[in-house]
C-alpha cells in the first residue's frame, strides 16, 4: 500500500521560495491553510515541488471528482484542444456544448424539459440563477439560510451567510435577501425551527407572494458539511410550491456524484426548479452551470450571456467526467463513503471530549471538534504527516477525497486522522483538580 513520503521540512526549500514570491505578487485575500505547493498528481496522490508525496482528501475543494489527471479526462481535453480552444457560446454554436447541455438537462431533470446556461464558476451560476428567478417570477425577494455559502460575487455574497470575514467591509449588499436558520442536529436546530422562522418572515417583513426563490444547499458545504434532518428538503419543497416560490438547490459542492447520487437532493426525493453546478462538473477545468425547467428558463435573447461560459475544452472534460461518474464513480462514492463515515464515527467515539460529531453522505464527510483551534490543529498535524484536509464551518474538519478513492486509501486517511486527533487530545492541558 502506497503511503505518504515527507522528504524535507515543510515547506521544503523550493516551496518556501515560491511561497515568498506568491506573497509579493498575489492578493493577500487568499486563505492558505498550510504551505503546500503543488507539482503534480495522480488519482488521490499529489507531489509537491520538493518531492514530498501526500494523500489528498481535499480534491481541490471537491473539484477533482475523478482524481488528479485522470487519463480519460486528459485525453478528452487534449483532443478538444487540438480542434479549437474557444468559440463563445453566447454568439456561436459548437457540438460539445450542445451535447453537454442535452446530457445535463436529461440527468438533472429526468423526464422533464429543461435548459442549461453555462458559466465559469459556482458563484456565476448562482448569480445567473438569481437573475433567472427574478425574471421568471417578477418577484424581488430571496430566501436563504444561515451557514450558507453561495459564492463571493455581490449577488451570491448576499445569499452567503457562512463567515463574517466574507462579508466584512462589502456592504451594502443586494437588498431583499432574508436568512433563516438551517436545520441540523449538530446545531440543535430542527426542521420545525426553520419552517417556523420562514413563516415568521412571511407574516412580518417578507410576504410569500414577494419571494422569487429559496436558495438552499442540500448539504451545507463551507458552513460545516451539515446534513439536514430527513424531512427538511421535502417540507421546504412543499412550502415553496404552495406559495409559487421557486426552489433553487446549490449543488456546487454536493453535486456531481459526491454523495453517491448525481445530485444530493435526490437522497430526499426532491426535485427543485433550478440547480446550480460547478466544482466537480469538469474534473478541475473552470466550468459551472445552472439548469432549470424549460418553462422557467424562457427568458428573451440578450437577457443573460457569458464570453467564456461553456468553454469547449471544459465541456469536453465534463462529458468525460459524466462518463466516469456513470461508469462506477458514483457507486464508489456511496460504498467508500459509508466505509469512511464508519471510521470517522469510531474516531469520534474514541475521543468524545474532543470530537463532538461525525457526519456525512457519500464522500462528503466531516468530524466536528470542540473548538476552532483544535480543528486547525488536527488539519496541521495531518499535513505534517502527509494527509491534506481542510476545515469547514467554525470547527469542522471536512473530508472530500476524489471519487476514485479506494477503501484502502480511506483507511490510510483515517489512520493519519486518528493519530492527529489522538495527538491533539493528549496535548491538551490537563484541568487542575478542584480544591
Amino acid at each position: 500500500m502506497r503511503r505518504p513520503v515527507i522528504r524535507t521540512p515543510l515547506p521544503g526549500p523550493i516551496a518556501a521560495g515560491l511561497i515568498e514570491r506568491d506573497r509579493r505578487a498575489m492578493s493577500p485575500s487568499f486563505t492558505r491553510s498550510y504551505p503546500f505547493v503543488m507539482d503534480h498528481g495522480e488519482g488521490c496522490w499529489i507531489t509537491d515541488v520538493d518531492g514530498n508525496t501526500f494523500l489528498d482528501f481535499t480534491a481541490g475543494i471537491a473539484v477533482c471528482a475523478t482524481g488528479h489527471a485522470h487519463p480519460q479526462v486528459v485525453a478528452a481535453v487534449t483532443e478538444q484542444a487540438r480542434r479549437f480552444l474557444h468559440m463563445s457560446g453566447t454568439d456561436f454554436y459548437y457540438r460539445v456544448e450542445i451535447e453537454l447541455a442535452e446530457r445535463l438537462a436529461g440527468l438533472v431533470f429526468p423526464g422533464t424539459p429543461a435548459r442549461v446556461f453555462f458559466t465559469n464558476s459556482g458563484a456565476e451560476a448562482v448569480e445567473g440563477a438569481m437573475k433567472l428567478v427574478r425574471y421568471a417570477t417578477g418577484r424581488p425577494n430571496f430566501l436563504a439560510f444561515i451557514g450558507a455559502f453561495h459564492g463571493r460575487t455581490m449577488g451570491a455574497l448576499s445569499l452567503t451567510a457562512s463567515k463574517a470575514s466574507q462579508r466584512r467591509r462589502f456592504a451594502p449588499l443586494l437588498p431583499s435577501v432574508y436568512h433563516v436558520p438551517y436545520p441540523s442536529p449538530a446545531r440543535g436546530v430542527s426542521t420545525d425551527d426553520s419552517m417556523g422562522a420562514i413563516e415568521e418572515l412571511f407574516a412580518t417583513v417578507m410576504p410569500p407572494e414577494s419571494v422569487a426563490a429559496a436558495f438552499v444547499e442540500p448539504i451545507q458545504g463551507e458552513g460545516g458539511y451539515l446534513v439536514p434532518p430527513e424531512d427538511f428538503l421535502p417540507r421546504l419543497r412543499q412550502l415553496t410550491a404552495a406559495n409559487g416560490i421557486l426552489l433553487v438547490t446549490d449543488e456546487v459542492q454536493s453535486g456531481m456524484g459526491r454523495t453517491g447520487r448525481l445530485m444530493a437532493a435526490e437522497h430526499w426525493g426532491v426535485q427543485p426548479d433550478v440547480v446550480c453546478l460547478a466544482k466537480g462538473i469538469a474534473s478541475g477545468l473552470p466550468l459551472g452551470a445552472f439548469v432549470a425547467r424549460a418553462e422557467v428558463m424562457s427568458w428573451d435573447p440578450g437577457s443573460h450571456g457569458s464570453t467564456f461560459g461553456g468553454n469547449p475544452v471544459a465541456c469536453a472534460a465534463a462529458l468525460a467526467t459524466l462518463d466516469l461518474l456513470q461508469e462506477g464513480l458514483m457507486e464508489n462514492a456511496a460504498t467508500v463513503g459509508s466505509h469512511l463515515l464508519e471510521g470517522l464515527r469510531r474516531i469520534a467515539s474514541g475521543h468524545p471530549d474532543l470530537v463532538r460529531d461525525a457526519r456525512g453522505v457519500g464522500l462528503m464527510a466531516a468530524i466536528e471538534l470542540d473548538t476552532p483551534e483544535h480543528a486547525v490543529e488536527v488539519v496541521q498535524e495531518c499535513f505534517r504527516n502527509g494527509l491534506l484536509l481542510l476545515t469547514a464551518g467554525r470547527r469542522a474538519v471536512r473530508l472530500c477525497p476524489p471519487l476514485v478513492v479506494t477503501e484502502a486509501e480511506a483507511d490510510l486517511g483515517l489512520e493519519i486522522l486518528a493519530a492527529a486527533v489522538t495527538r491533539c487530545s493528549t496535548s491538551r492541558p490537563v484541568a487542575a483538580a478542584p480544591r
